[in-house]
């Protein structure tokens, strides 16, 4: 039950931080790696979340809250884990909006959250096997499983005549785990995938790999990679030794260097990236385009949601410990309550202090599901006139 009296919200308020106090939230994300183009905006999403929050004096009895950047560089366990480290030991931040790969996340989460009782609410990591992972009810996420999203590729490509398909993926737990969820929804649906390949990412020459992959044949080629490294680099090498001229680019592959890079080469081609027809991502899009950052990437409204839902869980628990705060974050998310858009955290604060409800709807339409699962639908991107368009939304 989510509603408490006033008399008992003030006190904990009283409580839970002093007046004007600077809370720290982390911000952990790939800054260098294979998505370093995304994570600026994702960034910047979450922080236009936390300067609204602050400029609205609510939180907290009139507490700031102050952003703490960090590397995951996506793809390194070790240097993730320690700059997780650094942001609570050094730093002493409250809650993580981050990480962002999920391999990253996972060590994060395994080797610093769980054993510091530290919040995480992950925008962009989307691997099955997290929802499986030990997080003891401190580990959150804005975007859906590719459990789903694997579902979703599936029945555009078969609605859309493609009965064979090549697959390649990034050897990583994020890729590995789309690749599966793609390939066992595609097979169900009476679809065939002619051959599966792991590809590294950084290498300069992906012919080999092309290749096997044209070798086995295939109406499309599915490449479930970065968008900053391998993927662009399979998709060159297949339009130019004429194997595949068409592709289905999941969610890492989404972004403006996929426009940069191959225009109309790639024409017809076909994506998916979380989002929902419900979601209006445009006032939090409005400020990062502001900040000077490319604001047409995928997860910045995640990443604002998930700083916001951290900041609305502090309040409502009248707490900045994460242990409090934690089981309040199902609570703001859902309903019932006031329902809460992006632009309105001011709102959403008057509301918790006064102890009534909100149901966070914020920039992506946020519903968390068992686990802290975001339920999330998808739009489908095809690339038209060398530039990514919404097809419809599923």
């Amino acid at each position: 039950m989510k509603k408490l009296l006033m008399a008992s919200a003030a006190a904990a308020l009283m409580t839970g931080a002093a007046s004007a106090e600077d809370i720290k939230m982390g911000v952990i994300l790939g800054f260098t790696g294979p998505i370093e183009s995304l994570t600026p905006a994702m960034a910047a999403g979450a922080e236009v979340a936390m300067a609204e929050v602050t400029a609205s004096g609510k939180l907290m009895g009139g507490a700031s809250v102050t952003p703490v950047r960090a590397d995951s560089t996506c793809i390194d366990a070790g240097a993730a884990t320690a700059a997780a480290e650094r942001l609570i030991t050094a730093e002493g931040v409250k809650g993580i909006m981050g990480a962002d790969c999920s391999g990253v996340t996972g060590a994060v989460l395994a080797n610093v959250a769980v054993p510091n009782g530290m919040v995480m609410i992950s925008p962009s990591a989307t691997s099955p096997a997290l929802s499986d992972a030990e997080d003891n009810g401190m580990f959150f996420r804005t975007a859906p499983s590719d459990a789903r999203q694997g579902q979703v590729l599936a029945t555009v490509l078969l609605e859309r005549g493609f009965k064979s398909a090549a697959l390649t993926y990034t050897n990583n737990d994020y890729g590995k785990g789309l690749a599966d969820s793609i390939s066992a929804a595609f097979k169900a649906g009476g679809g065939e995938i002619t051959a599966t390949t792991a590809h590294e990412d950084g290498k300069a020459d992906y012919s080999a790999e092309v290749a096997a992959l044209a070798s086995a044949g295939g109406d499309i080629l599915i490449v479930a990679g970065y968008v900053d490294q391998g993927g662009p680099g399979v998709i060159r090498a297949a339009l130019d030794t004429g194997a595949f001229e068409t592709f289905a680019l999941p969610d890492g592959m989404i972004g403006t260097a996929l426009e940069t890079n191959f225009g109309d080469e790639i024409e017809g081609s076909i994506g998916t990236v979380p989002g929902s027809e419900a979601a209006d991502p445009s006032k939090v899009l409005e400020a990062v385009a502001a900040t000077g950052a490319d604001a047409s990437g995928p997860y910045i409204g995640e990443s604002y949601d998930a700083a916001a839902l951290i900041m609305l869980a502090m309040q409502a628990a009248g707490s900045t410990d994460p242990k409090a705060y934690s089981a309040k974050i199902m609570d703001v998310a859902n309903a019932p309550g006031e329902p809460i858009a992006a632009g309105e955290l001011d709102k959403a604060l008057e509301i918790l202090a006064g102890g009534g409800e909100i149901d966070y709807v914020g920039a992506t339409a946020v519903e968390l599901i068992g686990g802290g699962e975001a339920s999330g639908g998808y739009r489908e991107i095809e690339i038209k006139g060398g530039k990514m368009t919404t097809a419809q939304y599923r």
